[in-house]
């Protein structure tokens, strides 16, 4: 790219490592702003691999070979009684949070790599951008990508009317080790994608990598994930609203969460899920729970400001495209770059047009997968559809699948009125 130019990215998760690290490896000097304090916490939660995303970890230097994950043989659904109500052949790759995020973090400079760095605002220049940090430090570069997530202060300063959107539901999460579950909790379990599906919820358990990321059978840890409706204008704050009385606006620290709340869940577990299942929810430690956003930008180039990753779009989980979307936006924007030469204006409207679509379309195909979640009668899809989307055999067949850009058009004729 001729003389060497510089890139600042905010945020330093997902889609702020990949940017860092590919455009780093094209020859850019790059610097990393967090605002948290140290290294990012393992956030307990499994990850759904695809190929698209082992590609772009390669590229970013990383290596990829069997301790990435654990892989699944079948999907399972079980009912309340333990009993197996369907099963589906489907190999796939599942890995933790903190496996991947120790894997980019490593190939990446720890010196280019800033901690206690809060954004607050940016400026543009012809030629150049200016950050300024809540500590009154700034930083100049050529311009400045935001992948601070979906509460993105990037995303706020450039275009502040694009603001996530609860769904209505919750993801209540937790992982296990393996070995402190029983021989039959195991047994059931087993390496298969397994699910639970009480009316209007649904749970799913897999395994990923154990405590030092190893994938050693026995030293593994089980993911669990149960998604659950929860009305939002009171029961919501409530739940944020800790053993003292003070309420939390977005998130809700695990050791926050009242204990009374978590019990009530393992109650609800009880009656609703199977004993495998049960087993799961009592032995995690510190299970915490997510509100479940939907997020869509209309615009991802601001002059010399990009919006990648969770900043960018924000799809449900069921479609288990998050860290792989951030990566390509990662892939297409260091692409656009190349291709024009350092033309940073020019690059950044190539970025947004191969990934505005993109983005648009797995939030609707995570949209419409989530219609089976909730009560039926207020589901906003047609019921036919949402009764389609509760059967088990559905279930296994289209969440989180490597052919999801093929499924919306299927499950759309499945469910057609003729």
């Amino acid at each position: 790219m001729g003389e060497r130019r510089k890139a600042l990215v905010i945020g330093g998760s997902f889609g702020g490592l990949f940017a860092a690290t590919l455009l780093a490896r094209a020859g850019w000097e790059v610097e990393i702003f967090e605002r948290v304090g140290e290294a990012l916490a393992d956030r307990g939660a499994g990850i759904v691999t695809h190929e698209e995303l082992f590609e772009a970890i390669r590229r970013a230097g990383a290596v990829v070979d069997e301790t990435i994950g654990c892989e699944t043989v079948s999907r399972a659904t079980y009912d309340v009684q333990g009993r197996c109500v369907a099963e589906l052949p489907l190999r796939q790759m599942l890995t933790a949070w903190g496996r991947l995020y120790r894997l980019l973090k490593d190939v990446f400079p720890a010196t280019r790599y800033h901690y206690n760095r809060a954004f607050e605002r940016v400026e543009q220049a012809a030629h150049s951008v200016t950050a300024f940090f809540a500590d009154g430090s700034s930083a100049r570069g050529d311009f400045l990508i935001g992948a601070d997530g979906i509460r993105s202060t990037v995303r706020a300063c450039v275009a502040p009317q694009t603001k996530p959107v609860y769904v209505g539901y919750v993801a209540w999460r937790g992982l296990v080790d393996e070995a402190a579950l029983s021989n039959e909790a195991r047994a059931a379990l087993a390496d298969r994608m397994a699910f639970g599906l009480p009316a209007g919820e649904m749970l799913l358990t897999y395994l990923v990598a154990g405590r030092d990321y190893t994938t050693q059978p026995g030293q593994r840890r089980y993911n669990f994930v149960w998604y659950r409706p929860v009305e939002g204008t009171r029961a919501l704050p409530a739940l944020f609203t800790d053993a003292d009385g003070r309420r939390y606006e977005n998130n809700i620290p695990p050791d926050r969460i009242r204990s009374d709340v978590i019990a009530a869940m393992r109650a609800d577990a009880e009656r609703l899920l199977a004993p495998a299942f049960v087993e799961v929810l009592r032995k995690s430690p510190e299970p915490f729970f997510q509100p479940i956003y939907d997020l869509e930008s209309t615009q991802l180039a601001f002059g010399r400001v990009a919006i990648l990753g969770d900043a960018a779009f924000v799809a449900r989980p069921h479609v288990g495209l998050g860290v792989t979307k951030a990566a390509g936006d990662a892939v297409a924007l260091t692409d656009a770059l190349i291709a024009h030469d350092g033309d940073v204006e020019t690059a950044l409207r190539d970025y947004e047009t191969a990934r505005l679509a993109f983005g648009s379309a797995i939030v609707a195909h995570a949209r419409m997968l989530g219609l089976g979640i909730g009560p039926a009668e207020t589901a906003p899809g047609p019921r036919r559809l949402v009764d389609y989307l509760r059967r088990p055999e559905v279930v296994m067949r289209e969440i989180a699948v490597p052919d999801w850009a093929e499924r919306t058009a299927v499950i759309k004729a499945a469910t057609r009125d003729h």
